[in-house]
């Protein structure tokens, strides 16, 4: 009898001990997920940045403010395009706040000054559109991916087209800061004719008077431009009233997109640019999608939201993968790099760098039948493809 009820005590003790194992397990799986977000939501750029911001949360509305059961919690900040500012408020989202990723930025001079306090802390970062060419070569890092592309890569397509319609003669532009240089080496990688000028401006510019009076001058066949948000914006209109639009076709990635097109509106029609997606992709997540954002919140989404809402849905299916967990940086690693999810764009893998590998395509800027303005495939352009700076990283 002592040795039943013996067996009796160590029985309910187990089973006590599992219901307290239970417990916790439960409790760590209803414990919320820290997002921060990091993105320019002030200056003449925050169209940029609210696009992510509002891609991004439209994704967790959509899962119904779960990932893998666990209630997320995003903390928005804002970089102010401002890399100082951008390193203070990214160590408060790692100490303070305890985030378990960072998303973010828009702007490749916010990135590279934030990409080392979040990497070196063994936090994941997940870009949604800055893709620097440092960070995709030599200085890859395991615990760095991008739901975009390299920076080159939207801007080679237009090289690529303007090589393949026989254009000879190119004047290029650029902001100066390394997106724009990246812009600029992109479009050079596959355009074989004379660059008339290489031209980088001030990031920031706004008046376009002085460029627009060298590039009537030149008589180049093609401009080519990488002139995002409010510059983007300023340029477009100033390009049009000066009579250059009928006179030399325009180029570009990010100038003309859906961030812009409410402000650019008939000034921008016909005008080309390059992107691994628009909204009429003809896809069921992507209808989705671009129905409910315009629902939601009465703008036509850009890639800067597309991107952004893949990378919730990224973290998402790498969660699902660990069960919820994160403690498990390995795990957590290798589900993020199988990519298990819908993306909007349609085909979508990593290179071992961390960035995509993806099909491109040119776009053209055109007025729906409602009256609002979208970017619409062209041609596609390259098919999986990976950027050139993959085989400098060391990562496999």
């Amino acid at each position: 009898m002592r040795r039943i009820a013996h067996s009796i005590r160590f029985l309910a003790a187990a089973t006590a001990v599992g219901a307290i194992a239970a417990s916790i397990s439960g409790a760590s799986a209803q414990e919320a997920l820290k997002i921060g977000l990091v993105s320019v939501l002030s200056g003449p750029q925050a169209a940029l940045g609210q696009q992510v911001r509002d891609g991004f949360q439209l994704a967790v509305k959509d899962m119904g403010g779960k990932m893998a059961g666990r209630p997320v919690e995003v903390i928005v900040v804002d970089d102010e395009l401002k890399p100082d500012v951008a390193v203070t408020k990214v160590r408060a989202l790692l100490e303070r706040d305890k985030v378990d990723f960072v998303v973010g930025p828009v702007f490749s001079n916010v990135l590279q000054a934030i990409h080392k306090p979040v990497t070196e802390s063994g936090t994941i970062l997940i870009s949604p559109n800055a893709g620097t060419s440092n960070f995709a070569g030599k200085q890859c890092s395991e615990n760095f991916f991008v739901t975009s592309y390299q920076n080159d890569q939207p801007h080679e397509v237009l090289g690529k087209y303007a090589q393949d319609k026989g254009y000879k003669r190119a004047y290029i532009m650029a902001p100066n800061y390394q997106a724009g240089k990246d812009s600029l080496a992109g479009f050079k990688r596959h355009f074989k004719g004379e660059i008339v000028d290489e031209v980088y401006t001030p990031l920031g510019q706004l008046d376009f008077s002085a460029e627009l009076a060298k590039i009537a001058a030149a008589k180049p066949d093609v401009l080519f431009t990488f002139m995002p948000g409010g510059m983007g914006v300023n340029l477009v209109k100033q390009y049009r009233q000066a009579g250059l639009a009928d006179k030399t076709p325009f180029f570009s990635a990010f100038t003309v997109d859906e961030s812009t097109l409410p402000a650019q509106q008939d000034a921008a029609l016909g005008f080309f640019g390059g992107m691994s997606w628009a909204p009429n992709m003809d896809n069921p997540q992507n209808k989705k999608f671009v129905a409910g954002y315009e629902a939601a919140y009465n703008v036509v989404p850009g890639s800067y939201a597309m991107q952004a809402y893949d990378a919730a849905q990224l973290i998402n299916s790498a969660l699902t993968a660990t069960k919820g967990s994160t403690s498990d940086k390995a795990a957590l690693r290798a589900a993020i790099k199988k990519a298990d999810f819908p993306s909007l764009r349609g085909k979508f893998k990593f290179n071992t760098n961390g960035y995509p590998i993806q099909d491109f395509y040119v776009v053209k800027a055109a007025k729906r039948a409602d009256g609002k303005y979208q970017t619409e495939i062209v041609e596609k352009v390259f098919s999986d493809y990976g950027d050139t700076y993959a085989a400098e990283c060391p990562l496999k």
